[in-house]
């Protein structure tokens, strides 16, 4: 049993009022580590230490602060298996994912982010024979940054890390759910010359930590990614105090398949779409769309592939899926199938739990689930699942399949399927989505622009527009 701690001001310290949380191993159900259950008392201590930390941090400058970011990734990087284990005993998912995705990728966000500081640049607008103006960028000084449980290292470093490299200092809060490898990571700033009070990470639940972390004063900007109504709460909350906000929110992403496709392309990457990471992911594809000629055989050639998943232990290379995150999370995604026979679909494979043996047997296993029958309109259609359940349908015009795959409050992501280069460009600029994938999916250039329109968010993250974020702009206007 392992104690997971806040890092404050340099210190791995317990929760002030010394409580705790369970955390669970959901490949067993079984508890595994306390968290400290931190509250607002933390957060000010934090917040404390940020203030303190900001003028020396800044005083780096770019170079110098690009240079812990490397060091910090290179240690990641040094432990790979150890955060690749941690990462799966926490989240559910097979190490195999947690090795080759989830932590090289918070190494490549490091290092990509210590390497654009470097980089980044600001405009300059000359006025004929009148003046010069340009703009000047410097950080923003304390800032929130709360991360999911689904990719938890992966998107916690997406945030601390352009924050960091613009000269931010940050508290952070990591999913209560999943907090061992931002933990983990906490161990190591000291090491790689990471100044005291730069990085707190405060750990607990959002109501006390995520509350207290965007109603302080001193926070002046907050970066979430989670659920749409967890972001609706903290704009309600920072707005009214004119904080900065990046909410990336929830998906329900439609897959758009015409029958020009490479179906063969088509049909193993949309299986991946669909269900890696046990359909964790926001970017997983929930609603599979297809021209009606190419329906049936897609349809079927689906889901025996999907059937063909295995279902088991995160530790084995050969599981293609591992256990959802949590208890309640399976719960809820179960009672999504259920609710989708009551509107009347047909589940074509998977609908329950998995019951494995041993150790494993109280593990929150779900059956990789495909439903077919269902209208646009239905709640199924409409609502966030979030784990190893799609839904698929035909269509038979473009126009169709534009209006169902524009059709719910969502707008994060979308996949074309098509050989027709301008059907694809036609399409791509018609779907309410932030990223479009045309005959592929999940390929992320860490310079493009990331976060969705409608209910799916505000703001964009990566390349400049987070280093923009993470930096407030002035004007200097020179009379010539």
């Amino acid at each position: 049993m392992e104690d997971i701690l806040n890092l404050v001001g340099g210190d791995l310290v317990p929760a002030t009022g010394n409580t705790w949380i369970d955390v669970h191993e959901p490949s067993t159900g079984k508890v595994y580590a306390r968290l400290a259950d931190s509250d607002a008392r933390d957060v000010e201590a934090a917040v404390q230490a940020a203030e303190a930390a900001f003028p020396a941090w800044v005083a780096m400058g770019r170079e110098g602060r690009s240079n812990v970011l490397l060091r910090l990734a290179a240690l990641i990087e040094k432990d790979l298996e150890g955060f690749a284990e941690a990462e799966s005993r926490d989240n559910g998912k097979p190490v195999h994912l947690a090795r080759k995705v989830d932590i090289p990728r918070a190494v490549a966000n490091f290092r990509f982010f210590a390497t654009a500081i470097l980089h980044f640049s600001t405009e300059a607008h000359v006025m004929d024979d009148v003046a010069v103006n340009y703009t000047d960028r410097s950080p923003i000084g304390v800032v929130g940054c709360i991360s999911p449980w689904n990719l938890p290292l992966y998107l916690f470093t997406w945030k601390i890390a352009p924050a960091l490299a613009a000269g931010n200092c940050v508290v952070a809060k990591p999913s209560e759910v999943t907090p061992m490898t931002a933990y983990r990571m906490a161990r190591l700033c000291a090491e790689a010359g990471m100044p005291p009070g730069v990085l707190n990470i405060v750990h607990g639940l959002g109501p006390k930590v995520g509350t207290a972390i965007t109603e302080h004063p001193a926070v002046k900007a907050i970066s979430f990614t989670g659920g749409t109504r967890t972001g609706q709460e903290i704009a309600r909350v920072a707005a009214p105090l004119f904080k900065k906000m990046s909410l990336e929110l929830g998906g329900k992403n439609p897959v758009v398949i015409f029958a020009d496709c490479d179906l063969e392309q088509a049909l193993r990457t949309t299986v991946l779409s669909s269900f890696r990471n046990q359909g964790q992911i926001c970017l997983c594809g929930s609603r599979i769309l297809v021209e009606r000629p190419l329906y049936e055989r897609f349809r079927d050639a689906f889901v025996q592939r999907v059937k063909a998943l295995r279902v088991g232990d995160p530790r084995d290379a050969a599981s293609d899926l591992g256990a959802v995150v949590s208890e309640g999370h399976m719960e809820k995604v179960l009672s999504y199938i259920d609710l989708a026979r009551e509107e009347g679909g047909r589940v074509l494979c998977g609908g329950k739990r998995v019951q494995l043996d041993g150790e494993l047997q109280g593990g929150w296993y779900i059956a990789p689930t495909v439903i077919e029958g269902l209208g646009p309109a239905c709640r199924t259609n409409q609502e966030e699942i979030f784990g190893p359940v799609v839904t698929i349908a035909p269509f038979d015009t473009e126009q169709d399949a534009l209006s169902a795959a524009n059709g719910t409050p969502y707008g994060l992501a979308a996949v074309l399927w098509t050989s027709d280069v301008k059907r694809a460009h036609r399409m791509a600029h018609q779907l309410e989505s932030g990223i479009v994938w045309v005959n592929c999916w999940m390929i992320r250039d860490l310079r493009t622009p990331f976060g969705g329109m409608k209910q799916s968010g505000v703001g964009r993250e990566g390349g400049v527009e987070a280093l923009r974020f993470f930096t407030e702009a002035k004007n200097v206007c020179i009379k010539l």
